[in-house]
């Protein structure tokens, strides 16, 4: 496994202070983890985001000789930029737990024929491991679910024997669900400009009523 590094200085800039940092394109950063004090660290904006590129949450960088974990980051809702990252400090030699994605691959036949959509359920699966063998990404071949019902579930996934898996082995990944049906909604006729509702029927909307004219008692039959 090729090592990936990345580098950081010591922060001297805190709280409000920090935009400084991001302004001249750096990141406010921290490390922290099990027997370890927290240390607030800058990291180089554009260098992090090669970096995390190629490590994501789930692999180790080595940060100044340091094995770290990408635990958390903080992007602006609106440039949608990187503007703090928590660096979680794991020892080599001890499991940790950790949230690996899951990817579909393939394409359903149910889906190709129009009798169903695969529907992920889902996104993440919780697993146990040494740092170094955290997979990247766990793979889910779709190309096997013909019938609608069908479904994949965590224990039907491979994983490296290594990984010990914690989310519900019995909890669905990707299930064929049949198509849904569109409502069709049905719309109440407009009434003509100038037509006369039948009697007793009320008028629609902002028109004015409309009598049946009465018929004179004293005019014979």
């Amino acid at each position: 496994m090729t090592k990936i590094t990345l580098n950081f200085t010591k922060r001297e800039l805190f709280g409000r202070k920090v935009n400084r940092l991001r302004k001249l394109g750096q990141i406010p950063a921290n490390i922290f983890g099990h027997k370890v004090k927290s240390e607030g660290i800058t990291i180089d904006a554009k260098e992090f985001n090669e970096v995390f590129k190629k490590a994501g949450e789930t692999q180790i960088i080595d940060l100044n000789g340091k094995s770290v974990l990408v635990s958390n980051l903080q992007t602006d809702p609106i440039s949608g930029l990187v503007i703090h990252i928590d660096f979680r400090q794991v020892s080599l030699t001890e499991k940790i737990t950790a949230n690996i994605p899951v990817e579909i691959e393939g394409e359903s036949p149910a889906e190709k024929q129009n009798l169903g959509v695969a529907l992920q359920q889902i996104n993440e699966i919780e697993v146990e491991a040494l740092p170094n063998d955290l997979p990247e990404k766990i793979i889910v071949d779709i190309s096997n679910l013909n019938e609608v019902g069908q479904a994949i579930y965590v224990k039907d996934l491979k994983i490296d024997k290594k990984v010990e898996v914690k989310t519900d082995m019995e909890s669905i990944v990707v299930k064929v669900e049949p198509p849904q049906k569109e409502e069709v909604v049905e719309v109440a006729p407009t009434p003509v400009e100038g037509e006369v509702p039948a009697e007793g029927e009320k008028p629609a909307e902002g028109g004015e009523e409309v009598k049946a004219p009465e018929k004179n008692s004293d005019q014979s039959a």
